[in-house]
């Protein structure tokens, strides 16, 4: 067991958070949603398989600093492990005016659709101002398969060596671990396109 397992195993019952129940089912359900191993996900964090296999049991505590690492890497809010959750009931509407969007690339901003609780799909809106890119550079992240939607404007998204414009409702298709980049192509009008991705990389 190394230091930071030692650290975490032993944490003090208010910094712990594994014993509320359904954390451990739920950090589980995200894992197998994502292709992770216990092992891939104890290499990337640090933490042993031991430790997370009985975090995921709920027989041992985690700390914050723990419940971070592993929540990094599953690409989730830890708030959002001990936030009750309605998926069926009053919490099944997402206003737009309550989405919390950020800003990323060059002039542009992206906001997640989907709940937290989702863990085979997720879908984000791009918004883009006149001549707004997702940055100088193509990106990747995961390896999920991956379909973008233009709802309004015109844009260029550029997959690997190729480039394609695309107008209102062009949609096209590829996997996040492709190097990709999406621009506003006219630079007079803004633009606004649909992510849908599975699993989540987000």
């Amino acid at each position: 067991m190394s230091s930071l397992d030692v650290n975490e195993a032993s944490a003090s019952p208010s910094e712990s958070g594994s014993t509320e129940p359904g954390i451990g089912d739920r950090l589980r359900r995200r894992r197998k949603a994502l292709g992770l191993t216990l092992r891939d996900v104890a290499e990337a964090s640090g933490l042993t398989q031991g430790f997370l296999s009985q975090i995921e049991r709920g027989q041992a505590n985690a700390s914050v600093k723990a419940l971070q690492s592993i929540c990094s890497v599953l690409k989730l809010d830890v708030g959002a492990l001990f936030r009750p959750v309605d998926e069926y009931g009053r919490g099944r509407v997402q206003r737009f005016a309550d989405a919390q969007g950020f800003s990323f690339g060059d002039g542009a901003t992206k906001i997640k659709l989907t709940p937290s609780a989702f863990d085979h799909l997720e879908v984000l809106m791009g918004l883009f101002e006149p001549g707004g890119s997702t940055g100088v550079a193509p990106y990747t992240h995961g390896a999920s398969e991956e379909v973008l939607l233009v709802l309004a404007g015109t844009v260029e998204v550029t997959v690997g060596d190729d480039t394609y414009r695309l107008g209102e409702f062009d949609s096209l298709h590829y996997h996040s671990d492709e190097p990709h980049r999406v621009a506003e192509a006219t630079g007079e009008a803004s633009a606004r396109v649909l992510w849908t991705m599975a699993p989540p990389t987000y």
